[in-house]
């Protein structure tokens, strides 16, 4: 059996939404992404840096609808990656300071990881990776991730310590 190519890379994710300017306040205004285009009231693109679209959001299917039934079938969450420690602290000061309530804070070891819900209960995970030199490792070499309490405050000290703040 062959592998997927190394190169591959996950680019996008589409969210079936029940009040688009709700979700879009919520992407736009909290998480700090820009609107790169509109489908009238039904649907809306969201971006960092300018890509066409990293997040796409659409009533087509889910206007007015409740979330997911618990214990049904589904996204669990989909990830954002920042690109260092830094920008992550941006992002949890962009969090509280809007009053979204957290899910979790975890360190597991290879990355530091943000979790919360959007305003239709899709899960978000907000994480940074460590560079690989700094992943923990067996014995034997492989990846030994783990979940362990991520810090929060020393997390927004970043900010602080940069000057950010």
């Amino acid at each position: 059996m062959s592998t997927i190519d190394p190169r591959v890379d996950i680019g996008h994710v589409h969210l079936k939404v029940s009040d688009l300017e709700r979700s879009v306040s919520f992407y736009r205004d909290v998480l700090g992404f820009e609107v790169t285009q509109r489908y009238g009231d039904r649907a809306a693109f969201l971006s960092a840096g300018g890509y066409h679209h990293h997040i796409g959001l659409n009533t087509w299917e889910s206007a007015g609808g409740p979330p997911p039934a618990r214990g049904t079938t589904g996204l669990y969450h989909f990830a954002i990656r920042y690109p260092d420690r830094l920008s992550l602290a941006d992002a949890l000061r962009r969090i509280v300071n809007a009053g979204v309530g957290l899910q979790g804070a975890s360190d597991h070891g290879v990355s530091e990881a943000i979790y919360l819900a959007d305003p239709d209960g899709n899960g978000v995970e907000l994480y940074r990776d460590r560079p690989e030199e700094e992943w923990p490792r067996t014995p034997d070499g492989a990846v030994a991730m783990a979940t362990l309490p991520l810090d929060l405050m020393e997390l927004l000290g970043e900010l602080e310590s940069s000057g950010e703040l």
